[in-house]
């Protein structure tokens, strides 16, 4: 490519973007001209490496839309060299994965790389030896602007980057997008903080948290890929629409291997066909549920009333049954998980019956051990002592027998509580139950105390102000071993057992060592939207500090009295004429109308979490899915319908909240009700 004249950066930096793509394509051929044929030792090994090599081939697309580089940093002096030494300085551009060209000279830095951090820090107080920061700018993947900060220039005042500004308000169509272009400083200490510990970060509407989650996950895996690889990741979300909405943001970064799940997903051990009144669902998802639940599974195990009779050979060997109830008493002393115990046992009963071979003057070794767990009186004795439970199964006597009941939870549940939970018909079977989202819960939890559930490397957790504690341990006990990015805003919570506090949240989650951040700066929600919702916040969330716009723009604000569904198909058609995605959300109950209204004025609509296209623009939301979501206009129809939704005022209001928030540029409310007193 022939070098541009001198004088024109723009094209400079136009032609090294052509020489990036150009380089990034002569990767992806490397990889796709790798021969395996002569390397691997079996069919097996071949396959492996093969998909090794699909997703590499995957990880490095040249997406056309996407711009392969945002930024460039020109440092003072080379990284790593001493200042005193004149070291020249290097320049580095930044984007969403490392390029480099023939040489392996790098033509593009990773964006989670260490050099590139300044990117995001350094400023003027602090230049972290950078003298120039430059941002681009792009329209349909092209070139087409830079703008920069020379941080080491006393004479210059810092100004806030328009391009930074621009980059923020792009009208949104399609999936969510990652914001690496636009992590600020208190984002990106959050997105960098290590693996061992865990990260609780309390953000309002528009707040980026979701956002700092999916890349503080991308961050990880490039600084631990090996470890990570091995023991897994996983993106916990509110609901199947969320996870669809924020699904090729990782994507997006290279990262291809990240699970995603609801809750739900996560305790799928019988098939959910009922649900709970909220008075049930709470007492349920109560944290004492879990200690009714580990004396029903302890419950099962009998002292035993005689003693075992091992026959080998010419030989008997007995162990009484004092000494199997010392055996029995050790294991429940250890308070190991049930399965396991239950596994423990026949052993140690065989080591008894190897120590009186010892003392008559055998010398038995491990097979002996071993062919004695498995003799036929020690498996009819374990089985009498230490049966098998069936979780599905123990859960399921524990709501339909009273008495059973009532046993385990005396002192823990009172007896309003045990006739809340209780079913009121009887259960043939596993199968032909009713079961419940918060009944799925139990069982996983009874599962785990028979058998240990599999930790994960690092679990993020979304929407986490909606779980029940039951859920949260459901949640725990995937990252025993790992760590947790739990993400939420106490001011959102809709469910009557929503979090209280963090705090309690995290000693739910097994996390209570957890670095608890709060994000207040809102870079999504115009100025006017979030000033006029956070006139909720004392009424749902007292103390809890408001969202402070940073954005310049005020946005677009109406409310507008209407007397027809008409007039609100009207307010989106307005909308429409603008460029972006447009959200109408309304209570649930106004949904069908609401149809009716769009079908009847021949508008076009999409669903929560389908994929707006630059032809369908409009989705309709009910606010109960609307959690996580965002739109660059929205309409809200009947703002008191939306409250009245919900079984109490309080969190009615915090749905209200939530469906105010969701608005990147604009908001038309439209009532024909009066609206709630909050908002007066």
């Amino acid at each position: 490519m022939s070098t541009p004249p001198a004088q024109d950066p723009l094209s400079r930096e136009r032609a090294h973007l052509g020489s990036s793509r150009a380089a990034l394509r002569a990767m992806r051929e490397d990889v796709e001209n790798l021969d395996i044929s002569d390397v691997t030792a079996n069919w097996v090994n071949a396959a492996v490496l093969q998909h090794q090599i699909d997703e590499r081939i995957k990880a490095l697309a040249d997406l056309s839309h996407t711009p392969l580089f945002f930024g460039r940093l020109d440092y003072l002096h080379a990284p790593g060299a001493d200042k005193a030494e004149g070291a020249e300085g290097e320049r580095f551009y930044i984007g969403r994965r490392h390029v480099h060209d023939a040489e392996g000279d790098p033509m593009v830095i990773d964006w989670r790389a260490p050099v590139s951090q300044p990117f995001y820090r350094a400023s003027k107080k602090d230049p972290m030896d950078v003298g120039l920061r430059r941002r681009f700018g792009y329209t349909s993947g092209d070139l087409t602007a830079y703008e920069d900060e020379h941080l080491s220039d006393p004479s210059e005042t810092a100004a806030t980057s328009k391009l930074l500004q621009q980059e923020i308000e792009r009208p949104r169509v399609g999936p969510m997008r990652d914001i690496v272009a636009t992590i600020q400083p208190e984002q990106d200490e959050i997105v960098r903080s290590g693996l061992a510990g865990s990260v609780c970060v309390q953000g309002g509407p528009g707040t980026g948290k979701t956002a700092v989650g999916l890349h503080r996950v991308a961050y990880l895996l490039y600084a631990h890929r090996e470890r990570l690889a091995r023991t897994g990741t996983l993106v916990i979300g509110p609901n199947k629409s969320f996870l669809h909405y924020i699904e090729q943001v990782l994507p997006a970064l290279g990262e291809l291997e990240v699970k995603q799940a609801t809750v739900d997903d996560l305790v799928a051990h019988v098939e959910v066909r009922g649900t709970d009144d909220s008075t049930a669902a709470v007492v349920k998802g109560d944290a004492r549920m879990a200690e009714v639940l580990r004396r029903a599974v302890r419950s099962h195990v009998t002292l035993p009333a005689e003693g075992v009779v091992v026959v080998r050979g010419s030989r008997r060997w007995r162990v009484p049954a004092y000494e199997l109830e010392t055996i029995v008493g050790e294991l429940l002393d250890r308070d190991i998980r049930y399965g396991a115990a239950r596994e423990a046992l026949p052993q140690r009963i065989a080591h008894a019956v190897l120590v009186q071979m010892e003392r008559s003057g055998e010398a038995p070794d491990d097979r002996v051990q071993d062919a004695v767990a498995r003799n036929t009186a020690v498996k009819a004795a374990v089985k009498a002592i230490w049966p098998p439970v069936d979780p599905a199964k123990l859960v399921l006597r524990l709501l339909t027998d009273a008495d059973f009941l009532a046993v385990h939870a005396d002192g823990i549940l009172d007896e309003d509580e045990q006739k809340e939970i209780l079913w009121s018909k009887p259960v043939r079977s596993v199968k032909s139950a009713r079961w419940s989202p918060a009944d799925a819960v139990l069982i996983d939890e009874a599962t785990d105390l028979v058998q240990r559930t599999h930790s994960l490397g690092h679990v993020v957790l979304d929407e986490a102000q909606d779980l029940s504690p039951m859920q949260y341990r459901a949640v725990g006990r995937r990252c025993t071993t790992g760590s947790a990015t739990v993400l939420g805003d106490l001011a959102q919570g809709t469910t009557p057992w929503a979090t209280r506090s963090w705090d309690e949240a995290l000693a739910h989650l097994g996390k209570g060592d957890a670095v608890i951040e709060e994000l207040t700066a809102g870079f999504r929600v115009p100025t006017d939207v979030i000033t006029y919702a956070s006139r909720l916040l004392p009424h749902i969330a007292p103390g809890l500090t408001p969202v402070a716009s940073v954005r310049e723009n005020p946005g677009f604000f109406e409310v507008r009295p209407t007397t027809a569904d008409e007039e609100v198909v009207a307010a989106c058609e307005e909308l429409l004429r603008n460029e972006g995605s447009i959200g109408l959300i309304a209570a649930d109950a106004r949904i069908p109308a609401l149809t009716e209204a769009l079908t009847a004025a021949g508008l076009t609509y999409l669903g929560p979490g389908e994929e707006t296209t630059a032809q369908t623009r409009l989705t309709l939301v009910p606010a109960s899915l609307a959690k996580g979501l965002e739109y660059d206009y929205v309409v809200l129809d009947e703002p008191q319908a939306v409250v009245d939704g919900e079984p109490d005022e309080r969190t009615g209001l915090r749905r209200l909240y939530v469906a105010l928030t969701r608005a990147v540029s604009g908001l038309t409310v439209t009532h024909a009700a009066p609206l709630p007193q909050q908002l007066a």
